[in-house]
């Protein structure tokens, strides 16, 4: 199998970042065994000794903060204004709380719509099973404030229950 260079160098960087930071942990946690020995220098003494400890730790952590290579997710989602933040509403991501801004939606209607996602179009939600008469003109009146985005993992998992209590 071939690897071009650059992924090579990242893989190899990797690896002998996560050596060097398990090496790390693994030193610490020993260190915070060892019996201390009583303490005969002065005070002064042992706040320089602190000092050039606390400095080399912070030196080997600024290090591993350098080397560790990029990480390559996704960091905005282009839609995120569609989550709450504006009048339209995403139906295939936004949480069930959006909803709440929707006089007549919330819980009933906007459980039944986070439910029974994905929707290729907003009409599509007509379709929910046992939706009610009153439930549809309900979705009719805030139908223009409406789309469906593609579905995106990240923000479908939290659609029901963002871990948002009063």
């Amino acid at each position: 199998r071939h690897c071009p260079p650059l992924l090579q160098y990242s893989q190899i960087l990797y690896k002998s970042t996560m050596k060097l930071t398990i090496f790390a942990v693994l030193a610490s946690t020993a260190a915070a065994f060892v019996a201390q020995q009583p303490a005969t220098t002065t005070g002064t003494a042992l706040n320089a000794e602190r000092r050039e400890i606390f400095g080399a730790a912070a030196a080997a952590a600024a290090g591993l903060a350098f080397a560790a290579p990029a990480a390559q997710a996704v960091v905005d989602y282009e839609n995120v204004g569609l989550l709450g933040g504006g009048t339209t509403v995403d139906l295939n991501n936004a949480n069930v709380r959006v909803y709440l801004k929707m006089p007549g939606m919330y819980p009933a209607v906007a459980g039944k719509i986070v439910s029974n996602g994905p929707y290729k179009t907003v009409a599509d939600v007509y379709n929910i099973k046992g939706l009610t008469g009153p439930e549809k003109d309900m979705i009719k009146k805030y139908e223009s404030r409406f789309t469906a985005k593609e579905p995106a993992a990240e923000y479908v998992i939290d659609r029901i229950n963002n871990g948002l209590y009063r």
